[in-house]
């Protein structure tokens, strides 16, 4: 049946490091290509430009604007609150208990929006803007497009605390090879309304700043009381994209503002595995059946809303590849 779910045999599973540790497990945990470093390599600039490049290298994350139209982001805006089953002009209808609870409780009370293939989703993954944002930062037009969610990050209530966090998906030990990414789907100008938050300085300071830890420090969440005054929030416009080096700390800022709504999806892109077959056949049963991503950061929506609601995504060319239903 086209809304049932295919069955998972152990050779079509997604990449299973993520069940116990933040990560989506879409694509790798890090690349076995490495992020590209230099654009003297013969390689020209199709979206950033070379002072964008000069400033994703020494802060880690780098804005491109209007990466989709404005109008796009708006109408995925809207399809998130259809979604969710809120109305954006009616805040008694904005704080509802999670459908299902979050491993990673870190994330609790974030606004996390548990859909993944939806077509909005998909127009703003294969628009060739973004596409060309992520080619430029890996060197490399052969990618993959993580299959992640979006977010709804509303006001503080009175009778909730959420101090926001930081942390790192991947420990940077590891030195991974990795992107992530955030597309606004709302103007996020006030500082006051949550949204992205980093530390470039400890970005930049990793190697050193390590040395003053503790051994057994936690590898995901760092102690960041040494740079309280050294936190970038930052500000973005419905389209725009944010991508951020998986080795920038990184996290969501508490909405202290009155009645304003942070409103994105999650996307990114890696280079593309295409001889790995069981993750290729993951990711375009994922598609198809509209199977999230099982982790310990992904819950899915106990409604199975995408499955019997909405019908697959229609993918254009670029959509196909990025997914992985043709090969580059």
């Amino acid at each position: 049946m086209e809304n049932q779910t295919m069955a998972m045999t152990p050779t079509m599973m997604p990449n299973m490091a993520h069940l116990d540790i933040p990560g989506n497990p879409s694509t790798a945990t890090s690349s076995q290509i490495k992020l590209r470093t230099s654009i003297k390599d013969g390689k020209a600039l199709k979206v950033l430009t070379e002072d964008d490049w000069n400033f994703w290298i020494t802060n880690g994350y780098v804005i491109i604007k209007n990466a989709v139209s404005r109008e796009q982001a708006l109408r995925t805006a809207e399809f998130i609150w259809e979604f969710e089953e809120k109305n954006p002009n009616d805040a008694s209808t904005w704080y509802t208990p999670p459908r299902a609870e979050m491993k990673m409780k870190e994330l609790t009370g974030t606004g996390m929006v548990e859909v993944y293939n939806n077509q909005h989703l998909w127009n703003n993954r294969q628009s060739q803007r973004v596409h060309d944002a992520f080619a430029d930062i890996w060197g490399t037009e052969k990618l993959w497009v993580t299959i992640d969610r979006a977010n709804l990050n509303f006001p503080l209530r009175p009778d909730f605390q959420y101090k926001g966090f930081i942390h790192w998906d991947y420990d940077p030990e590891t030195k991974p090879q990795n992107v992530q990414g955030v597309l606004a789907l709302a103007d996020q100008t006030d500082e006051n309304m949550g949204g992205f938050q980093c530390i470039p300085e400890l970005f930049r300071t990793y190697d050193t700043w390590k040395l003053t830890q503790p051994a057994d420090r936690n590898h995901f969440q760092p102690d960041t009381s040494a740079f309280e005054d050294k936190f970038v929030k930052v500000k973005l416009e419905a389209g725009d994209l944010l991508i951020f080096n998986s080795s920038q700390p990184h996290g969501i800022r508490p909405n202290k503002s009155e009645d304003k709504v942070r409103i994105a999806q999650y996307i990114s892109m890696m280079p593309a595995e295409e001889d790995n077959e069981a993750l290729r056949q993951w990711r375009i049963n994922s598609w198809k059946n509209r199977v999230a991503p099982e982790g310990y950061a992904f819950p899915g929506d106990p409604r199975n809303w995408e499955q019997t609601k909405y019908p697959v995504a229609e993918l254009n060319d670029l959509g196909e590849k990025i997914l992985g239903l043709t090969k580059w």
